[in-house]
């Protein structure tokens, strides 16, 4: 695959004129984006902003900074949405997205017993009556931003 077959790398190279779903978060090595196709809002994807296919190649730069925006993100939709706990979760096997993603899954209590753990990637490719709409993405992505925001202000 190149980088110009690669969805991750198309959006990133829209970064100014990208939607608030697909730019809720960024520095220099990565983006966050709500993810397409799932019917739980605030499940989030955690992206390099370079095209990298395995976690081995990540750049001691890029893997410095991992670990804290997976925190940062579950404190957020924590805050935002509720949930009881996040999952976070790397395989960047599906086609067309082979650059290495982190998922960052809100998970609250009611979610059913047959979506917790593996299951949860049923509501991923969710029936297109069922999805998360742009605006309601976007609605999340705004929230998100802010509890983001509100954690840098406070004192660690």
């Amino acid at each position: 695959m190149t980088t110009s077959e690669c969805y991750t790398c198309g959006m990133e190279a829209e970064f100014d004129a990208l939607p608030p779903r697909e730019r809720i978060a960024h520095d220099r090595h990565w983006r966050v984006a709500h993810a397409t196709g799932t019917s739980l809002p605030g499940w989030l994807v955690l992206l390099p902003r370079r095209h990298v296919t395995a976690v081995h190649d990540l750049t001691d730069a890029e893997a410095a900074v991992l670990g804290t925006w997976q925190v940062r993100l579950s404190r957020a939709l924590r805050a935002v949405t509720g949930c009881d706990k996040t999952y976070v979760v790397q395989f960047a096997e599906a086609e067309g997205f082979s650059h290495v993603h982190f998922h960052i899954v809100p998970r609250d209590g009611a979610l059913a017993p047959e979506h917790r753990g593996p299951g949860v990637f049923g509501l991923l490719r969710a029936p297109e009556s069922e999805r998360v709409t742009a605006a309601r993405a976007d609605r999340t992505a705004l929230a998100l931003r802010a509890g983001l925001a509100e954690q840098a202000g406070r004192p660690s």
